[in-house]
C-alpha cells in the first residue's frame, strides 16, 4: 500500500518526482523578474501605493537569490568534470 500521507517517507522515487515538476525557468529570466519587481515596487512607493510597492519590493531579494543559485548551479555542474593543475590551469579529467 502507497503512502499517501507523507510522500517523502517512500525513498527515492518521490524526490525524483519533486525536482522532475520544477518550472523550467532561465536564471537570466529570474533576474530580469526580480530587478522589474524592484522598479514596479519603488515605482508604487513613489505614487503612494506603499502597501503594494511593499509587497513587490519584498519580491525581488527571493527571486534575485533564486537567479545567482541556478546561474552557479549551472556552473558547478558545467566543472564536474574539470581539474586544475598547480598553475590554476583547467583540464578534463
Amino acid at each position: 500500500m502507497s503512502n499517501f500521507i507523507n510522500p517523502l517517507l517512500i525513498g527515492n522515487a518521490a524526490a525524483g518526482l519533486l525536482e522532475n515538476n520544477n518550472p523550467k525557468i532561465s536564471a537570466k529570466h529570474l533576474a530580469c523578474a526580480g530587478v522589474s519587481t524592484l522598479i514596479i515596487g519603488a515605482v508604487l512607493k513613489k505614487t503612494g501605493h506603499n502597501k503594494a510597492g511593499n509587497l513587490l519590493a519584498g519580491l525581488a531579494l527571493p527571486l534575485l537569490t533564486s537567479a545567482c543559485y541556478k546561474k552557479f548551479k549551472a556552473k558547478k555542474s558545467e566543472n564536474v568534470n574539470k581539474s586544475t593543475d598547480i598553475t590554476g590551469n583547467f583540464y578534463e579529467g
